[in-house]
């Protein structure tokens, strides 16, 4: 079945060997997918090293799934429209994996809304692969490792990746250098609110999705929808080729979720025959790299112990303001040879 399954307790080893994740990966064995991602997802050192190598061993075996980001305000029937789309593809014959950023419990730092229990019957679905992740506190509710869970995903044999973005703000940027397009599901009177809208998301969003469009509400969704795209046609923020696209759609009655999914195939086809994928995705990659770079070296720096020797002394001495953060900054990267 595609969802986590229950490893027999005879191979619940901790780890497996890069040639067992390979292999069961490659056979889309959604329980060693799914330690895979445990494994992504994992900070200890030892299982990232092997992290590494997995992810070196899958490379040649990725790039063939559309990667769609979906983002929104909380309320705004993410969970409800990414089963009614799930749905749909299953039956058209794709296997679908949804990665899914939830928020994080303090205590023990596991996800607390439980997106299988939200999507119960695209769970149940063999096709259907849904992967709850706890944001961690990372900012935006990007995951850390969500790149390379995608990575994993597609790997396995599926063909359409959905991340679902715990929707707090400020995740847009953090999605769009992982997928193909963004897009941003809107509730019925968001367009009262058109001002308060980042500028930030209006460049970056593909889609603009306004749910809940039945009933007594279908008149206010197309209202927000006009008001939508007169937005970002005065806004003039992207190419002509690449204006964001605006939709109504009611998820709960399945009505309207179709034509989205068939413009967001559109467009990556166009994108791709383009080149204009392939090129964003190298971007992408490039990306990534640096933000590990970054990422990695801050890490370093924090747990060097010439600066655990001085960092006391330091903070102390900013925070009595007998130096600036900027002389205390240099004083710590003198320390480990940087300045």
């Amino acid at each position: 079945m595609a969802r986590d399954q229950r490893i027999p307790r005879s191979s619940a080893r901790s780890t497996l060997s890069v040639d067992e994740y390979f292999a069961g990966i490659s056979a889309s064995d959604v329980a060693v997918v799914a330690r895979s991602l445990t494994l992504m997802e994992s900070s200890n050192p030892e299982h990232g090293l092997l992290a590494e190598e997995l992810l070196t061993r899958i490379m040649p075996h990725i790039g063939g799934a559309i990667r769609v980001g979906i983002t929104g305000a909380p309320g705004a029937g993410k969970s409800t429209f990414i089963e009614s789309l799930g749905l749909q593809l299953v039956g058209a014959g794709h296997r679908i994996a949804v990665l899914a950023i939830d928020p994080s419990s303090d205590l023990t730092g596991g996800s607390i809304l439980g997106d299988k229990t939200r999507m119960p019957r695209l769970a149940a679905e063999p096709n259907a692969y849904i992967r709850p992740s706890p944001a961690s506190g990372t900012l935006g509710g990007a995951a850390r490792r969500t790149r390379e869970s995608l990575l994993v995903c597609e790997a396995a044999g599926f063909d359409v990746v959905l991340i679902e973005t715990v929707g707090v703000g400020q995740s847009e940027s953090l999605v769009v250098h992982t997928t193909d397009c963004l897009l941003a599901l809107m509730l019925p009177h968001a367009g009262d609110e058109l001002q308060g809208i980042k500028r930030g998301l209006l460049e970056l969003v593909d889609f603009v999705v306004v749910n809940k469009s039945d009933g007594p509400l279908q008149d206010a969704c197309q209202i927000a929808a006009r008001q939508f795209r007169s937005a970002l046609d005065s806004q003039s923020l992207r190419d002509s080729d690449a204006q964001a696209e605006v939709f109504t759609c009611s998820a709960l009655q399945n009505e309207g979720v179709d034509t989205v999914w068939h413009a967001i195939k559109n467009r990556c086809e166009t994108l791709a025959s383009t080149g204009a994928l392939a090129e964003r995705r190298r971007r992408q990659n490039l990306h990534w790299l640096w933000e590990i770079v970054e990422g990695r070296a801050k890490e370093l720096l924090h747990s060097h112990s010439k600066v655990d020797a001085i960092r006391a002394d330091v903070e102390r001495e900013v925070q009595a303001g007998n130096i600036s953060a900027e002389a205390a900054a240099r004083r710590i990267l003198k320390a480990v040879g940087l300045m």
